[in-house]
């Protein structure tokens, strides 16, 4: 049996909806070897004087819970 278990994460950046997503990533990453997958939710921008000021992806990860338990 596996299990497996799923988080939610907000990516930021002032640059781009990829780098937000890259942020995720590179965050996922350090914390976690067993990631699994990512989806996406959502995108939304933050607007400051008519400019978009920042970049937001929402997504959740899973992970394999088992292997963390084992270790």
């Amino acid at each position: 049996m596996s299990l497996v278990k799923v988080k939610e994460i907000i990516g930021i950046s002032e640059k781009s909806f990829d780098d937000a997503l890259l942020q995720i990533v590179k965050q996922i990453s350090s914390q976690k070897q067993n990631v699994s997958g990512i989806k996406i939710i959502g995108w939304t921008v933050d607007i400051k004087n008519g400019q978009i000021s920042a970049y937001k992806v929402d997504a959740k990860y899973a992970y394999s819970w088992e292997k963390e338990l084992h270790e």
